[in-house]
């Protein structure tokens, strides 16, 4: 009886030691996957552009951008890598092209095509996309698909943003930069983005702030490109290279704040010193070309500007909406022409490189020095040189 006893305790004691080993080890097991669990599961809720509320996983791994700009943005904020496809102007071949953040990033045109460009997105091909996207980040929101559609059909997330622009609406491309760092996870690149379009803003500011309104050189930039080249009544009434510089631009008007047509009469009347010409007109082989009317023109000839030979050529900045980097190129152009001795220090060259590498290059001096000589030379005629009339 005793044995029994002893044996039946033997085997109770070996069970109850199984039991605790294989409870132990699944405790572990459970609690080493547990954070990856909590990680998949984490989600942080944001505020988006339309006033819409939006959950969305936080960090996403995978996206998409919808929109113009909405690439560029993901871009300056060194988040690139997570996108999973493109809208069809990433893949689009074309003669010419000013968008550095596409330049920097040739593997774009490797990507799958979620749907047009401009917004205009295709929701089946987006449920075919493998990885799926997490997040659609989807810019000019009443432009193409309607976002509140979109997420509805798709059942991912989609988070509208205002891309807003260099002078008019600063704090709507700040909002929407800092909308996107939150959600990817990289809210100190979004602040040092935010730091560097201030902090060349303010330079080229402080360096024209003290000039006299009388000693300024009156300037005119026409050529404006706005969905496609545009001749040379074509400008910008708020140019944000005239306006961050304090120059005098013949054109300027606070109530007309986008691309404008001025008529021939006007520019005439205005005579200005110096002339600059968005290259994006010499897309155009025509007589609708910019460089061409004021090769032709008889009326034109007679500006001061042509008779002096003071007509250059500047980089394009709207394309696929704004490229903030080429405006800031632009405006340190117009700063060494305008002020020479304001901006004596200023290598040009030098400068621009600086700007790509920061927002497209991510560091990298080599991809900034790469984008700074297909943008130069992206047109028929230099960018930064003065154009024979």
């Amino acid at each position: 009886m005793n044995k029994r006893k002893t044996r039946l305790l033997t085997i109770l004691f070996v069970l109850m030691a199984i039991s605790t080993l294989v409870s132990g080890c699944m405790e572990s097991s459970s609690t080493s996957q547990s954070p990856h669990t909590q990680d998949a599961a984490e989600t942080i809720t944001v505020i988006d552009a339309l006033g819409r509320t939006v959950e969305v996983p936080k960090s996403p791994e995978h996206v998409i951008c919808s929109g113009s700009g909405a690439l560029r943005y993901l871009t300056y904020l060194e988040a690139q890598d997570k996108i999973v496809a493109v809208d069809s102007i990433e893949t689009q071949e074309s003669k010419f092209d000013a968008r550095p953040y596409a330049l920097a990033n040739p593997q774009f045109m490797e990507y799958p095509v979620f749907g047009e460009f401009r917004g205009n997105d295709n929701p089946e091909k987006i449920l075919t996309l493998d990885p799926q996207p997490q997040v659609i980040f989807k810019m000019y929101s009443t432009s193409g698909y309607d976002p509140a559609e979109l997420q509805k059909k798709t059942g991912i997330p989609v988070i509208a943003l205002n891309y807003g622009d260099m002078v008019n609406n600063r704090a709507d491309m700040y909002q929407s930069l800092r909308t996107m760092g939150e959600v990817m996870g990289t809210e100190d690149r979004a602040e040092d983005v935010i730091s560097f379009f201030d902090a060349a803003i303010s330079d080229l500011n402080e360096r024209t702030a003290d000039v006299q309104e009388e000693e300024k050189t009156t300037c005119y930039v026409g050529g404006i490109a706005l969905s496609g080249p545009h001749g040379f009544q074509s400008t910008e009434p708020t140019y944000p290279p005239f306006f961050f510089t304090n120059a005098k631009n013949v054109a300027y008007d606070p109530k007309n704040l986008t691309t404008a047509e001025v008529s021939k009469e006007s520019i005439l009347g205005w005579d200005p010193e110096i002339i600059f010409v968005d290259l994006s007109t010499t897309q155009s082989e025509d007589k609708s070309s910019a460089l061409y009317q004021l090769q032709n023109d008889v009326s034109y000839r007679k500006l001061t500007a042509v008779k002096n030979g003071e007509v250059y050529g500047v980089l394009p900045y709207n394309w696929y909406t704004q490229n903030q980097g080429s405006v800031l190129a632009d405006a340190y152009f117009a700063g060494k022409l305008l002020y020479p001795e304001k901006f004596e220090d200023v290598d040009l060259e030098d400068k621009t490189i600086e700007i790509y590498t920061f927002l497209v290059g991510r560091g990298d001096e080599e991809v900034g020095r790469q984008v700074y000589g297909e943008m130069i030379n992206a047109f028929s005629i230099p960018a930064f040189t003065k154009l024979e009339i």
